[in-house]
């Protein structure tokens, strides 16, 4: 078999990082100079790391997190903000999302919720994880318009199935009767089933006036309680930080 056979064989058998790195064995000696069980090594693993990146790709697009650039590595810790840094570090390993627990990170507007929800729903993906990151407020629109057109299943599986929800800016919008509603069946769903971090300037102390219905908001918080881990930031406004040092660096 001529070297193309071989390539053109590889290809229809859909092993692109295994092609790749074959074709690049083909142009290095020293490589082709290896044992047979390392240079199938090599191209095994080749293969390995191309899926694996292709589908992050995958888990990226799906997942349309709003700060797409927050990674974990870039957390700011000397920022005073409140945060316990080894609990942050142990959430940054991710075990409570394959524990299908929830995350609540709460605090006053500009100390960095949605950035960190957005780097956890990054470090998800880089593990392999499914993530769909959502406003809440949109979210319930989309809901919504759903049930008029007939989207509804749909939207509420990719809510329920996905390995980790992030739910951005709770509670900066009434709930309407049909909004408590599903948002009670979203967090049931959920419950045992997959991982959650939901972000709010609102202290869970008060989620359950919000809710604004004793018997919704008694069963939402047991179950958002019960499985949470939580963040309550404190400090200034990280942006307004940033916007005084650029002022002063100008």
């Amino acid at each position: 078999m001529s070297t193309q056979q071989l390539i053109e064989q590889i290809r229809e058998l859909r092993l692109p990082g295994f092609e790749q790195a074959l074709s690049r064995m083909f142009e290095t000696p020293d490589q082709m100079k290896l044992p047979f069980e390392d240079r199938l090594s090599l191209l095994l693993e080749a293969e390995t790391l191309d899926r694996k990146q292709r589908k992050q790709q995958r888990l990226r697009k799906a997942a349309k997190i709003k700060q797409a650039s927050a990674y974990v590595e870039d957390i700011d810790y000397a920022a005073n903000r409140g945060i316990d840094r080894g609990a942050l570090e142990t959430l940054c390993r991710c075990d409570w999302i394959t524990r299908n627990q929830f995350l609540l990170i709460t605090g006053p507007t500009g100390t960095g919720k949605s950035w960190l929800a957005c780097a956890l729903g990054n470090e998800a993906i880089r593990l392999g994880h499914s993530v769909v990151y959502k406003r809440f407020g949109l979210m319930m629109e989309e809901l919504d318009i759903a049930r008029k057109d007939g989207s509804l299943p749909k939207l509420r599986s990719l809510l329920t199935r996905t390995n980790l929800l992030i739910l951005d800016d709770w509670a900066m919008s009434p709930l309407s009767d049909m909004g408590r509603q599903d948002l009670l069946d979203i967090i049931e769903e959920r419950t045992g089933e997959g991982a959650m971090v939901i972000t709010s300037q609102l202290p869970v102390t008060q989620w359950h006036v919000y809710i604004d219905e004793p018997t919704t908001a008694d069963a939402i918080m047991d179950r958002l309680i019960h499985r949470s881990h939580r963040l309550e930031l404190s400090g200034e406004s990280m942006r307004k930080k940033q916007s005084l040092s650029s002022v002063k660096q100008e």
